[in-house]
This record gives C-alpha cells, structure tokens and sequence, in this order.
C-alpha cells in the first residue's frame, strides 16, 4: 500500500504498479513466504503519448524516491514501449500489457483517490492466481525470450508450485 500510496501521489496518468513486483508478491503469498521478498524493482507504467521521453520516466522514478527513498523504482511509459518490439503504438496502459510474455506479468493495481483498488488485467487473473504460467500470443511469438525469461529468474526454483504450460 505505501508503494501504491507513492505513486497515486505523483499524478502519472493511465497508471498502475505491474508486472513482476505483482505477481511476485501474489505467488509468494500463495507459497507461504513471508514476508515476502524484496522486490528487485517496482514496475510502475503509465501510458502519456504527449511525452515520450526517458527522462520524464526518471523525474517520476526521482518524484518517488524522494518519497519512498531507497526502493527499486521502475518507471516506464507505455506509450513508448512499442518502439522497440517493432509494434503499432499501443491504445494505453492495458492495451500494452498483452504485448508482454506471460499472461501472470500482465496485471497491474492502481490505488484510486477514494483508496479503492482497481485491477488492470487485460489477460485476466485466473493463471496468476491459480499458479500457471503461460505465454501470451506475443510471448508465443517470441517463445525463445519466454522460455529464456523464466529461466533467468529461476521462476521453477522460486516457485516451484507453479505450472508452467504451452
């Protein structure tokens, strides 16, 4: 909550925490580890086609540190993100999350300024949740980065409860 508190804080627009910090923190939980591990970054996206720049994502990754000093602060513009996939530009936040590699990275939280959550799950939520890992219809084209992904993180060794499916 106080990552989510942060970044609703800094006014990024179409925005959401994503990605890894997410299902890491639900497949941890669903493993019994606890606390859960300390993130290796926290994926905050937005999706602004006015600012496409590298630098308005790090004056946002310096906006939260100089709120939560210290934390693995990843932020990253969506709009911009089809560039270098070779893409047509994605519609916004959601619309670019099914141009990732695996449906469980595809889900992200926003905290709204009434402190509802709002879950951005354009894949859905039930492989998350149910512990299976599978590729999206991009990550399916792009099968060796997938399969060099998990391993890479040693996904089966950390979580080892998950299924890992075609």
């Amino acid at each position: 909550m106080k990552q989510l508190r942060a970044a609703r804080a800094i006014g990024l627009p179409d925005w959401c925490i994503a990605a890894g910090f997410v299902r890491n923190r639900v497949w941890d939980h669903l493993h019994g580890i606890a606390p859960p591990r300390t993130p290796a970054d926290i994926d905050v996206i937005y999706y602004d086609a006015s600012d496409l720049s590298k630098e308005r994502e790090q004056a946002f990754e310096a906006a939260l540190d100089g709120l939560l000093p210290g934390l693995p602060w990843q932020v990253r513009n969506q709009a911009r993100m089809h560039l270098w996939k070779g893409l047509p530009q994605h519609r916004d936040t959601a619309d670019s999350m099914i141009y990732w590699l695996e449906t469980v990275t595809g889900i992200g939280i926003r905290l709204e300024a009434d402190d509802s959550l709002t879950v951005i799950a354009p894949l859905g939520t039930d492989d998350l949740l149910n512990l299976r890992c599978r590729p999206t219809a991009f990550g399916h084209k792009q099968r060796h980065e997938y399969e060099e992904r998990i391993a890479s993180k040693r996904w089966r060794e950390l979580w080892p409860k998950v299924v890992f499916l075609d």
